[in-house]
């Protein structure tokens, strides 16, 4: 055994209770964290490695989270590609997106020297964090990353340009899916050279296809990049939020654990998915705005069957912590997972 819930969840040993942490828990749901962005703009916090370190271990001091994930954004990986990047009051914004040019793949020009803040900053990370906690890599995974290199931005959530390019030019597509693969591929394999304990591949836009065309079309580049990884020894998560029944397909050749997002079942994930892939997730997080702490109670109660059968979990939410969710219930819940008897054997 190790010293790490998590490492050993994650790993397939028993442990007495699930590992507890968050996505975006390093955010605007912590008062640290707004402190910090009264001084630092998030490109600061996400170029200085320093303060990468001190934010992504933020929700560990603060909140007592069994891991940390790196505090960085998925759109890095087009970034590093020569995609002009702004981080705005109403998100990211690409500023000459790809539908707006003819000769898309000439565009692309991989730099992977605009990413070696993140290596830095990983190296800053694993001196501080506690010998308990693990370390989260993460990068976002294909479509995803597409969606938002085609649209620009992320204020119309259908990224109508995106799936217009996907629908009707599939091998322009694939190249970029190819040019996406390749250095996320070289960025993942780095991290785990630097240590990081596992590895979460963020394929959030996911259910913007069918599942069948997801599968055919997107999945294979989704399981390089996985088992890149996982040639390195680090095992990995992948979060294909709205896939749906199309999870069926996510077996033990493509990531060690899925993360299940808040519209699907837990128990009807582990009923398609492969006995031998671990689960994460999935409560709704919007849970966290709720002022009656009973009623949030009584949602964790309904794991607590799951959690008693199913040793290779990891509690988590179904999608990334949000402005408006209490850190004061985000801290009951955590206390909650942690107090609570499973009673697993």
């Amino acid at each position: 055994m190790s010293n790490s819930i998590f490492r050993d969840t994650i790993l397939g040993k028993k442990t007495e209770r699930p590992p507890v942490w968050f996505m975006r828990q390093a955010g605007r749901v912590l008062p640290s964290y707004l402190k910090l962005r009264e001084k630092h703009s998030f490109r600061e916090l996400m170029l200085d490695p320093e303060l990468t370190a001190e934010v992504t271990l933020l929700p560990v001091n603060d909140l007592g989270v069994d891991a940390a994930i790196l505090f960085s954004d998925i759109l890095v990986i087009p970034e590093a590609m020569g995609m002009d990047l702004s981080f705005t009051d109403k998100g990211p914004v690409f500023e000459n997106p790809l539908h707006k040019i003819n000769d898309k793949l000439a565009a692309l020009k991989p730099d992977s020297s605009k990413l070696e803040h993140i290596y830095k900053a990983i190296d800053v990370i694993k001196g501080r964090k506690p010998a308990d906690v693990a370390l989260i890599g993460f990068c976002g995974a294909p479509f995803t990353t597409f969606c938002y290199m085609v649209e620009g931005n992320s204020t119309k959530h259908d990224f109508a340009q995106a799936i217009n390019l996907f629908y009707n030019d599939p091998k322009t597509t694939a190249q970029i899916f190819e040019k996406i693969t390749e250095l996320s591929i070289e960025y993942a394999t780095t991290q785990a050279a630097h240590g990081i304990d596992t590895f979460q591949l963020f394929e959030t836009h996911a259910g913007l296809i069918p599942s069948e065309l997801y599968i055919e079309r997107v999945l294979p580049y989704v399981k390089r990049i996985t088992n890149a990884v996982r040639e390195k020894n680090v095992p990995v998560i992948f979060f294909p939020k709205g896939l749906g029944n199309g999870m069926a397909k996510v077996n033990f050749d493509i990531a060690d654990f899925v993360s299940i997002d808040w519209q699907f079942s837990m128990t009807e994930a582990r009923r398609i998915i492969d006995s031998k892939v671990g689960l994460q997730g999935n409560l709704d997080p919007r849970l966290f705005t709720i002022k009656d702490q009973s009623i949030i109670e009584a949602e964790l109660n309904k794991f607590l069957p799951f959690g008693k059968e199913n040793q290779n979990w990891i509690f988590n939410t179904g999608h990334g912590l949000s402005p408006d969710n209490s850190k004061d219930n985000v801290q009951f819940v955590i206390d909650w997972i942690k107090k609570t008897n499973w009673n697993r054997d």
